[in-house]
């Protein structure tokens, strides 16, 4: 913490001390810029990796390149960097460059310009009504302007919620990155046109749920209403989407409407596999992107991310995303980012996400749309298919057949929450790892520890039942359905009705539909005295609850669900 706090305390002072002894007479036109556009991109030489730390962690980093840095300012974060007095340059790309938009529907989905918003509206409510066997249109949240933050889930059965991987692509959450917004409103048209012609749309879409979001920050890119005139990297309030999600470390509970729709959506879904797109370079970036250690699956991770730029390679032309290793980087050997979704997907959710750069122009511009969709479009069907290999499996009591949240570990392995669960619904986990023999440890509460070791093929799906013991038998130690919950919908408070069995104390427990345990506590049960339980902070969604009598460990389980009424 000293060391901390010292360090902290001599960048404060290199900055104010560099203000008085420099006076950048290009401020006001700084401020000009950023008055007038929303934002201004600078450019400073690259001051050294204690320093760059403390700037990433104040200002918004789009870019290293050699030993140039390259910041984009916002009113939000503006007069901070003046004081700081560094010398910069103001990039050309400032001021906004016309965009060609689109006269009509028909025309947008030509894909060679841009919708309006009311445009990309129709067209994605369009998707589903066209379609409505395979997808359904769904709304993640509402931006400060009011604009709705759209996702389209396709599937074979999208009006279902099967047992079935889900897979996330989330574009533009800087919305002058704009070439990614058009890239993933086509896929999801090529998805649902090509579905009962090509077989391998129809093995991707009879196996995934697969979710599109095209436009993660509708206000930074649609920033004067209905057309794309002078879009900006960051939301109406000014601040950065892909810096405001949790941090593992150093995090600032301010966060933004977009990020925190966003992060109960994810939460929601338990995606498995997911990757949000970008611009201002050509480049697949994997975790971790605030620490210098490497993910345990760094291996795993490197593999997919050159997969996807190598298939890039093979279908664009010379030069095209050779940024960094040949179009791949580590997030951290690049740029330090802190609270990015990548890391917070990764680290927090347990899921695996990429960022992955589509072109070095961040607005790409309409000339280029379908040059941007032929070199990537295989490689986005190729990430997709990385959900379909693997090891699936499925994790149930060995008596009862119920399935079982449990804990995916590899012993000397895992690190950094790179294990997995469980699903507590349906038992189901999948676990990606690089080819090789590798052994997992199931571990459950209640339940006898179980190892299985697995030999992983790459781009195949390895298949493992798990039938796991209970600790304490006979066969009817864990019962279901033998808890009466009212009301169920609750919002506020539920009563749960025990079983005659449950006397004296009890262990409740509360698990997400993901299988977290989210509380534990212990009660006294009174015969004919149902249990009053809180559940007033719990948002939205369907859960579990446990109850275990502690003398007898006989456990009793049922579902609920918490509803928030406006």
């Amino acid at each position: 913490m000293y060391k901390r706090l010292t360090v902290n305390i001599i960048f404060f002072l290199i900055c104010s001390f560099s203000a008085l002894a420099q006076e950048n007479t290009g401020d006001d036109h700084l401020r000009n810029l950023v008055k007038k556009y929303g934002q201004a991109t600078v450019t400073i030489p690259f001051p050294g990796n204690q320093e760059m730390s403390q700037i990433s962690s104040r200002v918004s980093v789009s870019s290293l390149r050699g030993k140039e840095l390259e910041i984009v300012l916002s009113p939000v974060t503006l007069e901070w960097f003046i004081s700081c007095g560094y010398e910069y340059t103001v990039c050309s790309d400032t001021v906004p460059k016309g965009v060609f938009m689109a006269s009509s529907v028909g025309q947008a989905l030509e894909w060679e310009t841009y919708p309006t918003y009311i445009q990309y509206d129709s067209i994605m409510r369009s998707f589903a009504s066209l379609y409505p066997a395979l997808c359904v249109l769904d709304t993640i949240g509402t931006s400060n302007y009011g604009k709705l933050v759209l996702a389209l889930k396709i599937s074979d059965n999208a009006s279902v919620d099967e047992d079935e991987p889900e897979v996330f692509y989330s574009s533009t959450m800087h919305g002058d990155e704009t070439g990614g917004f058009i890239l993933m409103l086509r896929l999801a048209g090529y998805l649902l046109q090509n579905y009962t012609t090509d077989s391998r749309i129809k093995n991707l879409a009879d196996n995934l749920e697969i979710w599109i979001n095209p436009l993660a920050n509708p206000d930074g890119t649609y920033r004067t209403g209905n057309i794309i005139s002078s879009p900006t990297r960051f939301n109406a309030n000014g601040y950065d989407l892909n810096r405001n999600f949790p941090d593992p470390v150093d995090d600032d509970p301010a966060k933004q409407l977009e990020t925190l729709d966003m992060m109960k959506f994810m939460k929601e879904h338990h995606f498995v596999l997911s990757a949000n797109f970008h611009a201002g370079v050509e480049v697949v970036n994997y975790p971790w992107d605030r620490w210098e250690r490497r993910h345990p699956d760094e291996e795993w991770f490197y593999r997919i991310s050159r997969k996807y730029a190598d298939t890039v390679h093979s279908h664009a032309v010379a030069g095209y995303m050779t940024f960094m290793e040949n179009g791949v980087t580590n997030g951290w050997d690049w740029y330090y980012v802190y609270g990015g979704r990548q890391d917070y997907v990764t680290w927090e959710l347990r899921g695996r996400e990429l960022t992955i750069e589509l072109d070095d122009t961040k607005l790409t511009p309409a000339s280029n749309l379908n040059a941007l969709w032929e070199y990537n479009y295989r490689s986005l069907l190729d990430y997709l298919e990385n959900a379909l290999a693997g090891v699936h499996g499925q994790v149930t009591d060995i008596y009862s057949g119920d399935p079982v949240a449990a804990q995916i570990l590899i012993p000397g392995h895992d690190a950094d929450n790179s294990d997995v669960f469980s699903d507590t619904l349906t038992g189901s986990f999948i676990r990606f790892l690089p080819a090789g023999a590798w052994t997992l440890q199931f571990t459950a509460e209640g339940y006898k520890s179980k190892t299985v070791t697995v030999d992983v093929i790459n781009d195949v799906s390895q298949w493992i039942d798990v039938r796991m013991e209970p600790l304490f038998n006979p066969v009817d130690t864990i019962r279901r359905n033998t808890l009466f919950i009212y009301p169920n919908p609750a919002d506020s408070y539920m009563k749960v009705v025990l079983p005659e069995w449950h006397t004296g104390v009890v262990k409740v427990e509360i698990y997400g539909s993901a299988g977290q345990k989210l509380t534990r506590f212990y009660d006294t049960a009174d015969r004919n005295i149902p249990l009053t339980i809180n559940v007033g902070n719990l948002p939205g969604g369907v859960y579990y609850i446990s109850v275990t009598s502690v003398d007898t460990q006989v456990s009793d389980r049922a579902k609920f669900i918490v509803v928030r009424r406006n």
